[in-house]
């Protein structure tokens, strides 16, 4: 069996693919490129024929003094995983990354190696014994992702370290929590909710806090509570005009692509978070709470009313993002608890991968460590 061949596609060939392919990370749609300016964006199609059989976003960061770039496909490419010929797509894969001058290459393949459900965690959380997830008897397991990663060793490729905080550091998290959708109600939804997390919704309700959608006009108030939360927790804000490329990027191709939510009570917004809705799928991305109205609860009621959005959108499946593996830091372990008090189940990717693409990739990888130490 031939490989397909690999070429840069139109932005509307790449937006008429993903029509196709409800599973499409939203790091993955070509509007996510425009929220990057320090990164050049290219849609790229494996073509067998005429046929285009599938599509990636790769960001492109060059490299301080040449010519060369740092390729980057986020959560992808969504080609065929489970194939034991991964070199079929990723041979004229890396070729296509070499015409164009890259020195390495990262990736993040979209498979889930094995998941917990909500009550195995909680059972860890509340056991002193139990250190990490992996300490936890996991509710199932993908060979496939497995067989993967020994599949991409074998073909040069490497696990990334983790995420430098360097402005070339990349890396999307490692272990997340996903909430089922599909085929389940709103009293479902409600019936899987642990205990306290039930309380946390009843105070929210009884107090009378509001969840509405926001405008770009109040961006600036999300910002407000995002910068909070970030001094709170110790990691650097992003700044407003992100959000606002955000906005007028991922709501270009479709107005309802990129949500704002607010909770309010007596006319202060307490919480916010933003929603990324995709195909079957929906992120909850960038969460932010103040000190005021804590007492309230008003997290609870904000993710409540965007679980069931989702839900009556007709999503299958509501990500929560990042979760701590490690059971040991309280206030990420509070993280975790109130995510997987959802009945979302943590679930543990492949991770992000990386090779070096041409005869002077791996000059060049040592050259970029070198530049990032002196940063």
């Amino acid at each position: 069996m031939t490989s397909p061949c690999v070429r840069e596609i139109p932005r509307e060939e790449h937006l008429a693919h993903l029509r196709l392919s409800p599973d499409a990370s939203h790091l993955q749609i070509p509007e996510w490129g425009d929220v990057k300016p320090d990164w050049l964006p290219e849609s790229i199609g494996w073509f067998e024929g005429e046929a285009m059989v599938a599509a990636a976003l790769v960001l492109y960061r060059p490299l301080p003094g040449t010519r060369r770039f740092l390729a980057y496909v986020p959560d992808g490419p969504a080609i065929d995983w489970r194939t034991p010929r991964l070199e079929r797509w990723l041979d004229p894969f890396i070729a296509h990354l070499e015409r164009i001058g890259a020195f390495s290459v990262r990736i993040g393949p979209p498979l889930v190696v094995r998941h917990w459900d909500a009550a195995t965690v909680a059972a860890g959380i509340a056991d002193p014994d139990v250190r990490h997830l992996h300490d936890l008897p996991a509710a199932g397991m993908d060979a496939y992702a497995l067989d993967a990663a020994e599949r991409l060793r074998r073909l040069g490729w490497r696990p990334c370290k983790e995420d430098d905080g360097s402005g070339f550091g990349l890396g999307q998290p490692r272990y997340g929590c996903h909430i089922p959708l599909a085929g389940r109600s709103v009293d479902d939804l409600r019936g899987a909710l642990a205990p306290h997390w039930e309380q946390s919704l009843r105070t929210a309700e009884r107090a009378g806090v509001r969840v509405q959608w926001g405008t770009a006009s109040d961006l600036p108030e999300f910002h407000g509570l995002y910068t909070a939360t970030a001094a709170h927790d110790g990691f650097k804000a992003r700044p407003l005009d992100y959000f606002r490329r955000m906005w007028k990027a991922l709501n270009a191709e479709d107005d309802d692509r990129l949500r704002l939510y607010l909770a309010q009570h007596d006319g202060d917004v307490l919480s916010a978070a933003l929603m990324i809705n995709v195909g079957s799928r929906v992120w909850h991305s960038y969460a932010a709470s103040g000190r005021r109205g804590r007492q309230l609860r008003p997290s609870s009621a904000l993710l409540w009313r965007m679980l069931c959005d989702a839900r009556a959108a007709g999503a299958e499946t509501y990500d929560l993002r990042s979760i701590t593996p490690a059971f040991t830091e309280d206030r990420l372990l509070g993280r975790l608890r109130f995510k997987t008090g959802t009945g979302g189940r943590a679930v543990e990717y492949l991770g992000e991968w990386e090779r070096p693409v041409g005869t002077q990739g791996k000059v060049l990888q040592r050259a970029l460590g070198v530049y990032l130490g002196r940063r």
